[in-house]
């Protein structure tokens, strides 16, 4: 498995890493070889309780 493609999932209110993802390497780069936005979920976060938006961030 890549190590690049490898991203974290932090979650917007309590900043605690949920979870683990990876991505396309299609979705990575943009037609100007430049990284696109960084990818946004709503995922369930068991310290929160609830259902938040999780971010990627940085590894």
């Amino acid at each position: 498995m890549p190590q690049e493609n490898l991203i974290k999932l932090q979650c917007g209110q309590c900043k605690r890493i949920n979870y683990w993802s990876r991505r396309n390497k299609k979705k990575v780069q943009g037609p100007s070889g430049k990284k696109t936005e960084k990818l946004e979920l709503k995922k369930f976060c068991k310290w929160c309780r609830k259902h938040t938006a999780h971010k990627e961030m940085k590894k």
